[in-house]
């Protein structure tokens, strides 16, 4: 307490006083006082490549004008302590944002503030990741909290004893509303004139790809991405979210559950629960495209090791990736959650709180352990918050390996499998007794720009030499080998006889020279064969008897991925919200179709294309058999088709209906049981 006619009362109440006639001081020493706190942050963050500049430093300056310009329209009293409280909170806001990178490598969002259990995960790892540093963040506070304090507890008797006249009440408010208005206009100067140079030049699209939040930290700064963050849940969820009516919810829960019954028709198939019990690891391969299977350049195979699995699994042709701008991580969704992405961004950033009937939850749900291996940052594409809402049991990320094999974006996909291996026997052991499980690999080392070190290098890439497409290759070969020696630890470890393995790629290489295609492509200037170029993955399957093994024309796309898998195992899927079917199956689909993002779509017979310009009309169809031409009439009936199934995937990711569906279901059981 403070007493009132101590010596540091009568200190504090001439400060006070002088605060009151310069009108604007507090609110300059708090401006300045966050700034170096936003530079201190950038220090403890430590993120290479992200010091804070010259031009940073100034659109951290108009972020902290902007956030506080407000208080300068308060009284002095009610300013002082509205500040201090603004200090502390940002100063928290910062503090959390330091222990929280420590561990998820990411910044605090919305999303996650929803999902405390993410937070709570931290447990007593909070003081490991504490330092004495970090608490010069708040080193203000022994001054500033006190003083709010005496302000708001004395302040009101010592402003009214120097109360002024009339006329100078109303110079200092005239005082206060300008300085409010040049606050506001300089900080909107500062920050919107840098960040408009920085999103028309070096981070163009930076909002729309948005695919890790540093990205955004780097140029928007601390506050700058907090304020950003708070505007896209806020648009996502609230303001911008399309409403979906009651009708549009009956129609597309109707429409969900016809293909649950086509599904569960099918589980009269011989070869549903064929496997029951089996473990299953699932690799994703970064870019891996079709045309690079059974090719060679130098007199060498470039997949030697995926030709032989090839041979020994069920490879399925004409599977294709269904990503959009959210390349790997549309992969993941897609594949895991059988769902389509969404048109603009990622469903794992704006969409990570949404309820989804994901392959590691129903897994789990029947007795197996669930497990995801990427060797990096664990904030990239949000996953951290993404895949615990899928019910992974752990994500083990970069932090989780040793960087023994330094190559492209991380770690070596060599040692990648080799340390994610340890860790899945590690666990199994650990568990005491037997239960099969899921384990879901991420590579990263056939990453664009595809550079790999001299010592990797070993194709002759012969007139590739020095182009992109070079360097992919020799980024494949790689990757290959890799493979071939998770496979053969699977092998010596006694556990590819009783593994289904599945083997995808995620998205196509990036390399839009089409020239770079001749020796792998019949004629890469047709349209027709850039587009299955572009968008046909290898999906391979291999069972642990490796019956069934040989190609299959099947068409199928990375929604069917969990499905397939599913009916292999015997799990039900007919009761779970997917828009995929099973490829793997006995009994033969009259009809089935890969629906992209943009509308493009193929079946057994045709291939059709959205045009550019909106009008049905300039859409093009195409004879897959012989490449030719059709009237795109051919292709409009089935053309309504696929834009169906894109508006009830659309209103079912964004919207958030499987509760919905759920409570619906279990509302029809019980007045069934009665």
């Amino acid at each position: 307490m403070i007493v009132r006619s101590g010596g540091f009362g009568r200190l504090l109440a001439w400060v006070l006083g002088w605060l009151d006639r310069l009108a604007v001081a507090d609110f300059i020493l708090f401006a300045g006082a966050m700034v170096w706190k936003l530079y201190f942050f950038s220090t403890l963050l430590s993120v290479q490549y992200m010091d804070m500049t010259r031009t940073d430093a100034i659109i951290e300056t108009g972020a902290v004008l902007l956030i506080a310009f407000w208080t300068l329209l308060l009284p002095t009293r009610w300013r002082i302590v509205a500040l201090a409280a603004l200090n502390l909170l940002l100063s928290f806001l910062l503090f959390s944002d330091v222990i929280y990178y420590r561990y998820f490598q990411d910044l605090i969002t919305v999303p996650v503030l929803l999902q405390l259990g993410q937070v709570e995960s931290l447990g007593d790892s909070i003081s490991s990741l504490l330092s004495a540093y970090d608490f010069w963040l708040f080193a203000d506070m022994f001054l500033v909290l006190p003083f709010a304090v005496f302000v708001a507890w004395r302040g009101r008797g010592i402003l009214r004893a120097k109360q002024t006249t009339g006329r100078l009440i109303w110079k200092k408010a005239a005082i206060r509303i300008g300085a409010s208005i040049v606050s506001f206009a300089i900080g909107f100067m500062l920050f919107t004139v840098n960040l408009n140079h920085a999103t028309d030049t070096w981070a163009k699209g930076l909002f729309e790809k948005n695919w890790w939040n540093l990205t955004i930290y780097n140029v928007t700064g601390g506050l700058g991405f907090h304020a950003y963050d708070v505007y896209r849940y806020a648009a996502i969820n609230w303001f911008g979210a399309e409403t979906v009516t009651a009708e549009q919810k009956s129609e597309t829960e109707q429409w969900i559950e016809e293909r649950g019954r086509l599904r569960g028709e099918l589980e009269r198939d011989s070869l549903f629960g064929a496997y029951a019990g089996s473990n299953v690891l699932m690799v994703q391969v970064e870019a891996l495209q079709n045309f690079m299977l059974g090719a060679s350049i130098g007199g060498q195979p470039i997949t030697p090791v995926l030709n032989e699995l090839m041979n020994d699994s069920v490879f399925f042709k004409n599977f294709y990736h269904q990503t959009a701008q959210g390349r790997t991580s549309d992969a993941d969704f897609a594949t895991s959650c059988s769902m389509l992405p969404v048109k603009s961004g990622s469903v794992f950033i704006q969409y990570a709180s949404h309820e989804f009937d994901c392959l590691p939850g129903t897994l789990k749900a029947n007795g197996y352990s669930a497990n995801v291996f990427h060797a990096y940052q664990g904030g990239f594409w949000n996953r951290n918050v993404m895949y615990n809402n899928m019910e992974y049991d752990a994500f083990y990320s970069l932090k989780h390996y040793e960087l023994d094999e330094r190559l492209g974006w991380s770690l070596g996909d060599k040692s990648f499998y080799r340390q994610s291996m340890d860790k899945i026997l590690e666990t199994n052991k650990a568990s005491g007794e037997y239960s099969p499980f899921y384990a879901f690999m991420i590579s990263l080392t056939s990453h664009h720009p595809y550079k790999m070190p001299e010592q990797e290098q070993k194709l002759d890439v012969e007139e590739l030499e020095g182009t992109i497409m070079g360097d992919y290759l020799q980024a494949v070969h790689y990757a290959d080998a890799a493979l071939g020696e998770l496979i053969a630890r699977l092998k010596d470890e006694g556990l590819w006889e009783s593994t289904i393995f599945l083997l995808y790629g995620d998205h196509d290489n990036s390399i839009p020279d089409w020239s770079l295609y001749d020796r792998f492509l019949d004629d890469p200037s047709d349209s027709l064969t850039q587009e299955v170029a572009l968008k046909s993955v290898p999906f391979m399957v291999h069972l642990p008897d490796g019956a069934h093994a040989g190609i299959r024309d099947t068409i199928g796309g990375q929604l069917d991925t969990t499905p397939t898998l599913l009916h292999l195992l015997g799990i039900s899927t007919s009761r779970q919200y997917l828009l995929g079917m099973p490829l793997l199956t006995e009994t033969e689909i009259a009809s089935r179709m890969v629906v992209q993002r943009d509308g493009s779509w193929r079946d057994d017979s045709l291939y059709y294309f959205p045009p550019e310009d909106g009008l049905q009309k300039n859409g093009r169809c195409f004879d897959i058999a012989s490449g030719s031409s059709l009237e795109v009439s051919r292709c409009l009936d089935k053309t309504a088709e696929a834009d169906q199934t894109l508006i009830m995937s659309d209103r079912i990711v964004t919207g958030d209906l499987i509760p919905s569906f759920r409570k619906n279901g279990v509302v029809e059981a019980i007045e069934m049981s009665r």
